[in-house]
């Protein structure tokens, strides 16, 4: 009966989420189109608010640990759902993602990426991908402001294992700028592809940076390294043990 109440709480949540999320993207939309930096209000408020109502609608409390860079930095996180992107994106002060093509034609969210700056790839297209996203990082330098990205790609569910890939350390090597690795634990309690979000705590947790100037292949194995380490650490610490 429990885990029934607790789906009807989540499929509540998401509903309102949603709504939220067309509400605020209306009422925003024409300062937004006059200026960026109302964009990014925008979606800053819209961060606070989902991280707020999964707390009391859900039980879903988060925790935003380590040092938030304030500067220009290539933020590189762990992704395991759509709430450690509201995390990043809310607790950064100027953050552009580096997303998915498909991206740009979702409702609001896709505006609004696009009004930021974010950078769109087509994942399908290998090095002409990364090629692309590389030119487009390069043309809008003039922003100051932290370039996130998922090394791995894509969402990977806790005990999944993926490579991280090589764009990650070829973007790092370009920009020239420290790289703040970013653990994650929040799989746990919004899991890929369900409705049922958990109680629980979420954890989103900078870690130390890596300086620039490291060497790409060294780069990408630290990389890989502490942000693995780190959020099987807070995974664990959730009550997780991987199967095997």
């Amino acid at each position: 009966m429990r885990l029934v109440v607790q789906y009807i709480r989540s499929f509540l949540f998401i509903v309102q989420m949603y709504l939220a999320m067309a509400i605020m993207a209306l009422a925003f939309a024409p300062f937004a189109l006059v200026r960026r930096e109302m964009a990014l209000k925008a979606c800053h408020t819209y961060c606070r608010y989902v991280r707020w109502s999964a707390g009391w609608m859900v039980g879903l409390r988060a925790d935003i640990r380590g040092e938030i860079p304030q500067g220009g930095a290539l933020v590189a996180a762990k992704h395991q759902s759509f709430f450690d992107i509201i995390l990043i994106f809310g607790a950064l002060p100027n953050p552009r993602f580096i997303m998915k093509k498909q991206l740009k034609y979702a409702p609001f969210l896709g505006w609004y990426a696009m009004r930021l700056g974010c950078i769109p790839v087509d994942r399908g297209k290998g090095g002409v991908a990364i090629r692309d996203m590389l030119a487009r990082v390069e043309q809008g330098r003039e922003a100051a402001g932290q370039i996130i990205i998922y090394p791995q790609g894509t969402r990977v569910a806790p005990g999944d294992n993926k490579p991280y890939k090589v764009g990650s350390a070829l973007l790092y090597g370009q920009l020239g700028q420290p790289c703040v690795p970013v653990a994650t634990n929040v799989g746990l309690f919004w899991p890929k592809r369900s409705m049922l979000r958990k109680p629980g705590m979420a954890v989103v947790e900078f870690l130390p940076p890596i300086a620039a100037g490291v060497d790409q292949r060294q780069f990408l194995a630290t990389l890989e390294r502490v942000v693995e380490d780190r959020s099987n650490a807070l995974m664990a610490d959730a009550g997780f043990a991987p199967l095997g």
